[in-house]
């Protein structure tokens, strides 16, 4: 650890991203780390329509839901922790199949009104484990309306047709493409459909969380 950092570290000491109590370097307190709803086993993998792979550490519920909207809407606190848990994952599911990271971008309008993309600082600090910079591969062209104000998949399909544009040079690699959640896989699906479109070999994708399909059982049978 730097210097820079370690004043960082103590101004603003690192908090759990779920419950916000201060941690020790950046990471889940042990607490959280017992309570978060993990995926497990094949859960923690699915394959979308079309062949895509998609991995992810965490279920897109209680704990998991609060601290990720958290993260996502206000000021992207604890991206570095989230980050490490992304790449965690990837070790775990897709270790040495991709050759680029990149990230499903937020518009121009909506990053400027937020002050950051998501995606891009999950990224960011997925890269900083493997000692590397995410590459910024592909562009939204649209501001179209959030995914999660649509219901059904046609909706979700048809509102992310379109609103993506390859933004550099991915010909010939395999590519992993980071997003914060999975819901339906549409926009992901419309992104690896891009960058295969730029001359990609081949794309991953990596979230953070993943909403359960319609009467999946919860680890609790619920």
């Amino acid at each position: 650890m730097n210097w820079r950092q370690a004043a960082v570290d103590f101004l603003f000491p690192p908090k759990c991203p779920f419950c916000r109590r201060v941690t020790e370097g950046a990471r889940v307190c042990p607490r959280c780390g017992k309570d978060l709803p993990w995926t497990e086993g094949k859960d923690r993998e699915q394959t979308l329509a079309g062949g895509l792979r998609c991995a992810s550490p965490l279920w897109y519920e209680d704990l998991a839901r609060d601290g990720i909207l958290r993260f996502k809407f206000h000021g992207g606190a604890g991206a570095e922790t989230l980050g490490s848990l992304l790449a965690d994952c990837a070790a775990e599911r897709c270790s040495g199949e991709f050759d680029l990271v990149t990230w499903v971008p937020v518009s121009k309008r909506r990053k400027r009104r937020r002050g950051y993309d998501q995606a891009e600082l999950l990224a960011e600090s997925a890269c900083r484990r493997w000692d590397t910079e995410p590459v910024p591969l592909l562009r939204k062209i649209t501001d179209n309306p959030a995914q999660s104000s649509l219901s059904g998949a046609a909706a979700r399909r048809a509102n992310v047709l379109g609103v993506y544009d390859s933004a550099g040079d991915c010909r010939g690699k395999r590519v992993l493409l980071i997003d914060d959640i999975v819901t339906t896989g549409e926009t992901l699906k419309e992104c690896a459909r891009v960058l295969k479109g730029a001359g990609a070999a081949d794309v991953l994708a990596l979230t953070l969380a993943r909403t359960r399909e319609k009467g999946e059982p919860s680890p609790s049978g619920g």
